[in-house]
């Protein structure tokens, strides 16, 4: 069993009457609300706690890339990432995503991918989303209608051009180059494990199947509700003659560790109370643009996660949180039972700890990610690990080739 640890950066400092003053946290949440003197100190406690991560053992750390938003700070995770490449050792850094679609030409994503591939020594994981309308369709502009179709060419583009040995011309619907030379190439052979972020659709069931990707369902209500579209991915895998391997799914989930059930609701509740009530406070109209969403996963009945399905979590107590699956809760046994349940019931060998969410600050999010690496992650790593192949982790180099970055250090001045 693989965990990564992952953060969604949201803000932390929206108003408590936000829900009633505000319609959405996504594409027109007014810009006032954002003070970037409050946000350097934001965004380098985010960059603190994923290297945190990273030396308590965690398998991957993620980034991910949203726009005009509230919900989460990374309008460019290349960027976040190449710091992590540089600032850590052996752990995967997992980019979840580039949303494609929106790049013209895409071949700078795979510039910029195997920059880092080569600046961490092999230890990408190359997520391609598709995007949330809020994102691609609203921020960006991007018609919904040919939304899909752009990412299957751009998709295509990126993989050849990683695996072309050669210089070629590109002659698509929506990119025509002259000359495809990628430099750098990334070190992983043909190419760095990728894994698709979904909110639950057909096509990208279908896209990761025939693929053999890794299909990574980023829940927003935990993983009762998310049961339901993970056995749709096992099911459509194996209607498509692809065999079972929990390796090939992952699950994103909310979770808190404290030394006791009642440390953990004084600690964390309100935490988890703002995620749901403000963070994925968003208006419907923006969460499902006509046409982003095909026939087949309407006719599947997969319903957008966010909008008019996002209120699900409104008004609930801490245990309702965790009864219902939108978090996981308690002290270590209480975690670790929960997670074992999850991990078997989900199938997923693959798992993204979001240890923080909502407006919870650093210490609070050190503490709670520690006792999930001493007294969580242990008893349950060895899930899995005796029945099936990994194929969607990094291959790295090997220890005596990886560069040894110069130590961070005040520098003096040679007179």
């Amino acid at each position: 069993m693989k965990f990564h640890w992952f953060n969604l950066m949201p803000w932390p400092y929206l108003p408590d009457d936000f829900r009633e003053k505000h319609r959405s946290v996504w594409v027109d949440v007014d810009s006032r609300l954002y003070d970037p003197v409050k946000g350097h100190q934001v965004y380098n406690e985010y960059l603190d706690l994923l290297e945190f991560a990273a030396d308590l053992g965690f398998d991957g750390i993620g980034v991910n890339e949203h726009h005009q938003n509230a919900y989460g700070l990374m309008p460019s995770p290349q960027l976040w990432a190449s710091s992590l490449a540089r600032r850590t050792k052996d752990v995967a850094i997992v980019l979840m995503g580039q949303s494609i679609a929106l790049y013209n030409p895409p071949t700078r994503v795979a510039e910029e991918m195997a920059m880092i591939d080569v600046v961490s020594g092999g230890r990408l994981i190359a997520g391609f989303p598709v995007g949330t309308s809020m994102d691609t369709n609203y921020a960006f502009g991007s018609n919904p209608g040919n939304l899909r179709e752009r990412y299957r060419e751009n998709h295509d583009l990126i993989i050849r051009a990683w695996t072309d040995p050669d210089m070629f011309s590109w002659n698509g619907t929506y990119n025509k180059l002259r000359y495809v030379n990628l430099w750098p190439r990334p070190i992983q052979k043909p190419h760095p494990p990728i894994w698709i972020p979904g909110g639950g659709s057909v096509e990208t069931w279908d896209f990761c199947a025939e693929n053999e990707y890794n299909y990574s369902y980023l829940s927003f209500s935990g993983y009762i509700r998310g049961q339901f579209l993970m056995n749709g991915f096992h099911n459509r895998v194996a209607e498509l003659g692809h065999e079972f391997n929990p390796f090939q799914a992952a699950f994103a989930q909310q979770i808190c560790v404290a030394n006791s059930w009642d440390e953990a609701e004084n600690e964390y509740y309100e935490h988890a109370k703002y995620f749901f009530e403000r963070c994925l406070h968003v208006y419907p109209g923006f969460a499902d643009a006509p046409g982003y969403r095909t026939e087949a996963t309407l006719r599947a009945g997969l319903k957008a996660q966010v909008g008019a399905s996002g209120g699900a979590a409104l008004g609930k107590t801490f245990k309702q949180y965790v009864e219902e699956g939108f978090l996981v809760g308690g002290d270590p046994d209480q975690v670790t039972e929960q997670m074992e349940h999850l991990i078997k019931s989900l199938r997923v060998g693959h798992l993204f700890a979001l240890l923080h969410f909502g407006n919870m600050p650093k210490d609070k999010c050190e503490r709670s990610t520690l006792l999930f690496a001493e007294k969580v992650m242990p008893r349950l790593k060895h899930l899995w690990e005796n029945d099936y192949e990994d194929r969607w982790m990094p291959k790295k180099l090997s220890s005596d080739q990886m560069a040894t970055p110069r130590p961070i250090r005040a520098s003096t001045l040679v007179k």
